[in-house]
């Protein structure tokens, strides 16, 4: 197993070739884009383990859009039968991919809510708001630079492993490491992906609401709910194919050009 390093553009082609890869096959990949999320938010609706259940089967699920991805970049068949077939093939090392962010996770958030006392965290769950002086609490700020830390390493360690865990077979083990690794070594492209991300998922949608609603100041909520549901229908499923092409370049190697091709 070895992972690629790529040029720091490559983050951009993430996302761009991941919106080709959806637009070769908008149906199938948005129904299984919106089957992923609706299946996370009914599993959180469930009283005591909801969340934890949500936890456990996000990693073979989001697998699942993913191999839909593939088999479109493939030239293969797309049935909704491939969004369960990696937890049907894999459960036990998805679950535990699962149970290892969610524990990683909560340690996290338990070491930042030592730093503001749990205000961060309450303010997260909805409990309360954070105003103005709460924001410029020291502490609040410190903890939200405690998370980023000791979250980022998390997220490398996690993005490629549910992919390594159900296409590689790898143990557990072994696909967090090759995952940290291979988002370690591209670190450059994660950052122009994450940027670009920022650029067409928030300020340029952002930009076109706000001088829609300032020619059309009346119509200015209706405007803003009028585009946001499209947004959301095109930017969830490029996410999850820009994934897959993450994946695609990193860990499987081109086959050389001939010269006399």
């Amino acid at each position: 197993m070895q992972a690629l390093t790529l040029p720091a553009l490559g983050g951009w082609q993430w996302l761009a070739q991941g919106y080709a890869l959806f637009r070769r096959q908008p149906a199938m990949i948005g129904l299984l884009t919106m089957a992923y999320w609706m299946s996370v938010l009914i599993c959180n609706l469930l009283p005591f383990i909801g969340p934890l259940a949500a936890s456990l089967v996000m990693p073979g699920l989001s697998v699942g859009v993913m191999t839909a991805c593939r088999n479109v970049d493939q030239g293969l068949p797309v049935t909704p039968a491939l969004f369960f077939l990696p937890l049907k093939e894999h459960p036990r090392p998805l679950i535990w991919l699962g149970g290892i962010y969610l524990v990683c996770t909560l340690a996290v958030l338990a070491l930042a809510a030592v730093v503001d006392d749990g205000a961060l965290l309450q303010a997260a769950a909805g409990r309360v708001g954070l105003d103005e002086a709460g924001l410029e609490n020291g502490n609040v700020i410190l903890a939200a630079q405690l998370i980023l830390l000791l979250m980022t390493p998390v997220l490398m360690a996690y993005w490629y492993a549910p992919a390594l865990v159900a296409w590689h077979q790898l143990s557990v083990s072994k696909a967090l490491f090759f995952s940290f690794i291979a988002c370690l070594r591209n670190w450059r492209a994660f950052l122009v992906y994450g940027l670009g991300l920022v650029a067409v998922g928030a300020i340029l949608p952002g930009i076109v609401i706000g001088l829609l609603g300032s020619l059309f100041p009346s119509a200015a909520g209706f405007i803003t709910s009028l585009l946001t549901l499209p947004l959301l229908m095109v930017l969830a499923p490029t996410l999850f194919a820009s994934f897959y092409i993450s994946y695609r370049d990193v860990f499987v190697p081109r086959e050389p050009v001939s010269e006399h091709a």
